[in-house]
């Protein structure tokens, strides 16, 4: 299948990079939950997880469709851009709030590749989606922040040197607004002092190198903090729309992969003497997804057109995040159906994707959610939680 697409030389590059790491690489990294740690390194290496970085800071300078024209491929070609994405979309919250003397001391190094910003502390056992009432506390004492809580779901925390850390840095019961009293802090997670920072890897259904993070009185330089003290959620919030739409590059990125493994195959298994895509029942599934991922492919480049306008997508970034999710689980579903027994087969690689396509009903935001922010701020109804 050929697409016309924009930033067809990044592409066409992402896509040659990726024949380096064929199936076999990702099954082994799958069985062992081993971290794509060479895969991730050629990225780096390539220039494509400086992307977003502005060329004065030894970045790229490209805008959010370049990033999410790489992220995309990656996926089209089997791989999975989980173990690293992050470093794209938390860019945004250090670019736009960040202090310039921020900026100067870690962009360079992470654009080299010396530096890894890949953690996001945010979801909390207690409060999951609700961020607002998270309850991990930084109390300023002299030069340092002293944070005390906990963090779950915080992938790749193992594998990063910085963390982008939400947190609590004025009680509940002093603030006006419950978005208020949330801060940022920049966490260099190499001078954390033994024992004030565990980190605990979490096993799930797909290797994802998700952890849970636990904080002991742990100091954070007063100079570590993004923007102002206190406004906080306001600025993770003005990164959710890039955040929506880069992942939703990635799930367009697998349902291509599906689609394109599918139809190949209905085309070249032959049961009862002729092809099965021969047969409506077998068509029709991968036909329909086919036509969620290009409906879907349709509000990613409206989101991206608004995003690199300058506007603020919320209701385009969301639909297009949700729709690419349910297209790439369409496809998914539809894959692993045509290829029957041997879509469970670990080495077609129809299994690990599948489960890997599957997070994204759930995360980084759930489809209730996105379906409640429709209903309250498009459609004027009332809110719901």
């Amino acid at each position: 299948m050929k697409y016309e697409l924009d930033h067809q030389d990044i592409r066409n590059a992402v896509e040659q990079l990726c024949t380096d790491f064929p199936g076999e690489y990702w099954r082994q990294c799958d069985r062992e939950q081993a971290y794509p740690a060479a895969f991730v390194t050629a990225l780096t290496d390539a220039g494509y997880l400086a992307a977003l970085i502005p060329e004065e800071f030894g970045g790229s300078g490209l805008p959010l469709s370049a990033a999410a024209a790489i992220l995309e491929t990656i996926h089209q070609q089997g791989c999975n851009a989980a173990a690293c994405h992050a470093q794209m979309y938390t860019m945004g919250t250090v670019l736009r709030h960040g202090s310039e003397a921020q900026k100067k001391q870690y962009l360079p190094a992470i654009a080299e590749g010396s530096l890894r910003l890949q953690a996001f502390g945010v979801t909390e056992p207690s409060s999951g989606t609700d961020t607002t009432a998270l309850r991990t506390t930084a109390k300023l004492e002299g030069d340092n922040y002293i944070v005390n809580g906990q963090k779950i779901w915080t992938s790749r925390a193992e594998y990063s040197d910085l963390m982008l850390l939400l947190c609590r840095t004025m009680p509940r019961d002093q603030i006006k607004k419950r978005t208020d009293g949330l801060s940022v802090l920049l966490v260099d997670m190499r001078d954390c002092p033994d024992k004030t920072l565990t980190i605990r890897p979490i096993r799930t259904m797909m290797n994802h190198a998700t952890t849970e993070v636990f904080f002991d009185n742990m100091p954070v330089p007063a100079t570590s903090l993004i923007g102002e003290e206190g406004k906080g959620f306001r600025y993770i919030l003005s990164g959710m729309n890039a955040e929506r739409i880069l992942i939703a590059s990635e799930c367009i990125g697998d349902a291509k992969w599906f689609i394109e493994k599918a139809s190949s195959y209905a085309n070249e298994r032959s049961v009862f003497g002729r092809p099965i895509g021969q047969n409506q029942g077998v068509q029709f599934p991968i036909a329909k997804a086919y036509s969620q991922m290009r409906a879907a492919e349709l509000m990613l480049r409206e989101a991206i057109r608004l995003y690199e306008d300058g506007e603020n997508p919320g209701e385009e970034a969301n639909l297009a995040k949700m729709l690419a999710a349910d297209a790439s689980w369409a496809a998914a579903e539809a894959c692993l159906q045509t290829h029957g027994g041997f879509g469970f087969a670990e080495e077609y690689d129809i299994e690990r994707k599948f489960r890997e396509a599957r997070l994204y009903q759930v995360a980084p935001i759930s489809t209730n959610l996105i379906l409640s922010y429709i209903a309250e701020h498009v459609l004027d109804m009332p809110r719901s939680y």
